[in-house]
């Protein structure tokens, strides 16, 4: 026989060896294990009770095995046929002499009940025994003394037995290697969601947070938007009826638009929708539904939906050039309460004689042992704003020198101010930049240039549009604070205060929020400006300022350069002084005279003239944005040393952002008489 031969084949085989041994009055043995002709191929066992144990069976117990066997067996030698399994699984058959068995063989007399025969080889086998005999077997063997019992042949080879175990090693290894790796992944993942969560911005970012009402489930605004499409569609639907002249269908396309255009109003949810939005809806669905079956063709409304997108965009440039334009001029205007502002202080100024006062304290001004800010400003309130916060927050008040140039077209008023409401035991002085006879066109490029035809054209033509047409471009660089020398005064500061040595400069749109006296202890490491830099990956950096595609421009800078801010700047003088750094920056504002290396405004000239001059200060001495980024860290602008509002939206004008307010308003002292004189409030 080949080991190619099927299970039931083998079964049917078995079978007849066991009726052939019985009919020839041989015994069946009940395995081969302990065999010595089979050592080559098939090893002996022990018995089940002795699997894994290190003691044989006594000589005893062989010698009684062994007399069993011969009252068993006939006179002579019997050929008796057995299949077995070899190592590699197949099944072979081989005949073995009955005087070879060992004393390890067991003989049962055989049972004439086939039923209970196919039984006991049906029933499963149990690992680590050398056979199993059937419980119908146990409770027949005395029912019949004559005849030989049968067992089930079930020899497992000691390879097999290794390797179980082995395998069962294996597993129980590999289940605690990836227990150990699950609790160490366990504790990676936490320690990175602490991580995240501390580091987590939870700044509502604008309008569209996802923090809004209307992201708390994804169908929040569902109705919101099939209303919406279907005013889009009633609109192409319209204007298709209109051409084929369905006047009736084009009325009433117009009157549902009307109509939900009306229960939409400003809502942003479905929260926010009239009660009657979603019967709006139905009756919108059920005319489109009408308009769909008399008027749809697929490339006719394709056509129709195209031209009105087109004309949507055209209509959103313009509205944002519109809105650019109307920003502009609202942030160059002056609102009436500032306005009446400084009308009010001149009156009293001149009525009530204070031009003979003088501030206290004057013998502080040129003291380089106090701490000196220098604010060049023309409105009053926000000078005192920066003042009152500064002192607010100081540590010690009487060490504060504070330094204001101001026009003198506010120079009485800003006199007066600082007059009637003393910065507490702080030091003040206030100087009029008309006053100052070495500030002419023949030593400041900027006055030159302002006095030239050209320049006047640029400013001042009648016949330039200024107007939404012309855009904001135009617009923004007409802003009076390019055209102040108060603007352009920073560039002047060893002139202004030559016995100064350090002085910290601050705009008059920022508040003060810490103790500013640790800056003056940076080393600047000979550095002239201490700034804080403004560059995040590609923006604000040197290009965004500079014509790089001048070769002056591009010969003597690195268009990567990193940018950085004015607004609050420790200037150190003494090195300002040797330097000649003014020198400097007339040299670049002569070059450019046509506008070809930068626009207006005093910060591309300040990266050009400080350029490798600057120190970067910690960026939480000063923060940026108040004035035109709705979405800035929270968390920052309180830990801020600075808050600045530099942008369109300052904190005195309507357009100002209001959760930003508060950190401007908590400094105006409201209760002051000419502040409720000119409702300021």
């Amino acid at each position: 026989m080949q080991s190619c031969f099927g299970s039931s084949r083998i079964t049917n085989l078995i079978f007849q060896v066991i009726i052939h041994v019985v009919l020839i009055g041989a015994v069946f043995p009940d395995t081969l294990a302990g065999q010595e002709d089979f050592k080559g191929s098939w090893p002996s066992f022990d018995c089940p009770q002795c699997i894994g144990q290190k003691t044989t069976r006594s000589e005893q117990e062989q010698t009684d095995t062994a007399s069993a066997v011969s009252s068993h067996l006939p006179g002579k030698d019997i050929d008796i046929i057995v299949t077995y399994s070899d190592i590699s699984g197949d099944v072979r058959i081989r005949s073995v002499k009955s005087k070879d068995l060992s004393a390890s063989w067991v003989w049962k007399d055989p049972i004439d009940d086939h039923t209970q025969s196919s039984k006991a080889f049906a029933r499963p086998l149990q690992f680590g025994t050398r056979f199993e005999a059937s419980d119908d077997h146990q409770t027949n063997e005395s029912s019949s003394g004559d005849e030989i019992q049968q067992f089930v042949l079930s020899p497992v080879h000691p390879l097999k037995i290794k390797r179980q175990k082995l395998r069962l090693e294996r597993r129980e290894r590999r289940t605690l290697e990836l227990i150990q790796q699950d609790k160490e992944m366990d504790s990676k993942m936490n320690a990175a969601a602490a991580e995240r969560a501390r580091e987590l911005d939870t700044t509502v970012i604008g309008r569209y947070s996802i923090w809004r009402i209307e992201y708390e489930s994804p169908n929040s605004d569902s109705t919101l938007k099939l209303m919406q499409d279907q005013i889009i569609m009633a609109k192409a639907y319209a204007k298709i009826a209109k051409a084929k002249n369905y006047n009736s269908l084009y009325d009433s396309l117009l009157e549902h638009s009307r109509k939900s255009h009306h229960a939409i109003g400003d809502a942003n949810s479905d929260a926010e929708l009239q009660p009657c939005a979603l019967d709006r809806a139905k009756e919108m669905g059920h005319i489109l539904s009408l308009a769909k079956d008399q008027l749809y063709d697929c490339i006719e409304v394709a056509r129709t939906l195209r031209t009105m997108l087109q004309m949507t965009e055209t209509n959103v440039h313009e509205t944002k050039k519109k809105s650019a334009f109307l920003i502009q001029l609202a942030a160059k205007t002056v609102p009436r309460p500032l306005h009446c502002l400084p009308l009010v202080l001149a009156t009293d100024y001149l009525l009530q004689g204070y031009e003979n006062k003088a501030f206290p304290n004057s013998e502080k001004l040129e003291d380089t042992s106090l701490y000196h800010y220098a604010i060049f400003s023309d409105n009053v309130l926000a000078t005192s704003i920066v003042i009152n916060s500064t002192v607010l927050n100081a540590k010690e008040p009487k060490k504060h020198v504070f330094h204001i140039v101001t026009d003198k077209l506010n120079y009485v008023s800003m006199r007066m101010w600082f007059l009637v409401n003393p910065p507490g035991s702080a030091a003040i002085e206030v100087k009029n930049v008309d006053e100052f006879t070495w500030l002419n066109s023949s030593y400041c490029p900027v006055l030159r240039q302002l006095e030239s035809a050209r320049m006047r054209e640029y400013y001042f033509n009648a016949h330039q549009a200024s107007s939404t047409t012309a855009g904001s471009d135009n617009l923004k660089y007409r802003n009076p604070k390019y055209l102040s020398m108060l603007n352009h005064l920073r560039f002047y500061l060893p002139e202004v205060y030559p016995k100064l040595e350090k002085i910290l400069f601050l705009d008059d749109d920022i508040v003060v929020q810490k103790d500013l006296t640790p800056l003056w202890s940076v080393d600047l490491q000979g550095m002239v400006n201490g700034a804080i830099e403004t560059c995040k990956e590609s923006f604000h950096r040197l290009d965004k300022y500079l014509n790089f595609s001048n070769p002056n421009i591009s010969q003597n800078f690195d268009p990567n350069a990193c940018g950085w801010a004015f607004g609050m700047n420790m200037f150190d003088l003494k090195e300002w002084r040797l330097r000649n750094i003014t020198g400097i920056y007339h040299r670049w504002q002569d070059m450019n005279e046509d506008r070809n290396l930068w626009k207006l405004g005093t910060l591309p000239p300040g990266l050009i003239t400080f350029y490798n001059l600057t120190y970067p200060l910690d960026r939480s001495w000063h923060v940026l944005g108040l004035g035109y980024d709705p979405a800035l860290n929270q968390t920052a602008i309180e830990n801020a040393g600075v808050v600045h509002y530099n942008g369109n939206y300052k904190p005195w004008l309507d357009l100002a952002i209001d959760k930003y307010k508060s950190y401007w308003s908590k400094y105006v002292m409201f209760d002051n008489p000419y502040l409720k004189l000119c409702n300021i409030g």
